[in-house]
């Protein structure tokens, strides 16, 4: 390993909502933040088209376009943002130690962990191809484009259930595609889809191509697994709901987390079990995830750790 070694005040390891506005209230609490991006700088808003949920924008905005905002607000209150990932961590001692790109060390004093989740797709070209043009993996985020619409979800779990329900109360139809012959979700959950009367669900079937005019979704072919025969359906909007993967792979064996993977933070605050690292956004938010709650606590997160760093300084000149 290079001994090339910098040490920082306040260290934050991905970028989106939550890591650009940690970065906004650290630089205004004099913390000098170094940021970074991660490889996906801006996080999964880059990969969207527009948003109307997010306050501040009446009109809208394209997901790329409000990180950047994001991002220069960041950068002129003074915060040193810059692309690389974090490939390894070292929390056994204060102050903390991570390297960079693999060959870079940098010690901080506080770290703030906001390198969200990726959405679990099929796997197939044509929902890479649609993807923000009819396909997505948040009906919260988007069902409101495709209100008096066809649409389909595939998923079983409750959060499929969930989004299903969801976009029942804005879109003509909801088809539902499950690949076995029962939920996964809860038996509640279950009911209140089975009882949504514009929800239809397809038991034993599968996704087999997301259909398209080269723009925009127009339908999607499914297979049935137990008679394997083959149907299309006309719809405007496939919902992916299989679930979400916590980007927290290296933080494994140092950070605690759920079985899924998500940070587990002390009620009421953003601190991790390691003194000093603090997280915030999707990483350590499975039930909400939007760019306005990854913002809120990503705002947290900055405020715990100049906390924490206040109440250090304050011990070691006392």
């Amino acid at each position: 390993m290079s001994q090339d070694i910098e040490h920082v005040k306040c260290l934050i390891i991905g970028s989106g909502p939550a890591g650009y506005t940690a970065a906004i209230y650290a630089s205004r609490a004099d913390l000098k933040p170094v940021l970074y991006t991660g490889m996906l700088a801006g996080g999964q808003l880059t990969q969207t088209t527009e948003v109307e949920n997010y306050p501040g924008y009446p009109d809208g905005i394209m997901g790329p376009e409000m990180m950047e905002n994001f991002r220069q607000q960041a950068e002129r209150l003074g915060a040193d943002i810059r692309f690389g990932y974090i490939s390894s961590v070292d929390f056994s001692s204060l102050p903390h130690k991570v390297v960079v790109d693999e060959h870079k060390t940098i010690t901080a004093d506080s770290i703030i962990i906001s390198t969200g989740a990726s959405a679990k797709w099929l796997g197939l070209d044509s929902e890479q191809k649609y993807s923000g043009f009819g396909v997505s993996a948040c009906a919260v985020c988007d069902g409101f484009f495709f209100r008096g619409q066809d649409v389909a979800l595939v998923g079983a779990g409750d959060t499929a259930a969930e989004e299903a329900t969801y976009l029942a109360k804005m879109c003509r139809k909801v088809t539902m595609i499950v690949r076995r012959d029962e939920f996964r979700a809860s038996k509640a959950m279950m009911h209140r889809v089975l009882h949504t009367p514009n929800i239809e669900v397809l038991y034993n079937t599968e996704t087999v191509e997301i259909l398209g005019d080269g723009q925009s979704v127009t339908g999607v072919k499914v297979l049935n697994n137990k008679t394997q025969e083959h149907t299309t359906i006309d719809i405007t909007g496939f919902f992916v709901a299989i679930g979400h993967k916590p980007n927290t792979d290296i933080f494994k064996g140092w950070i605690h987390m759920d079985e899924t993977g998500y940070i587990i933070t002390h009620p009421g605050s953003t601190e991790t079990n390691v003194e000093g690292v603090f997280c915030c956004g999707d990483a350590q938010d499975h039930i909400y995830r939007q760019a306005v709650t990854a913002a809120g606590t990503g705002c947290m997160a900055a405020i715990d750790a100049e906390r924490y760093l206040a109440a250090k300084e304050h011990v070691v000149t006392a």
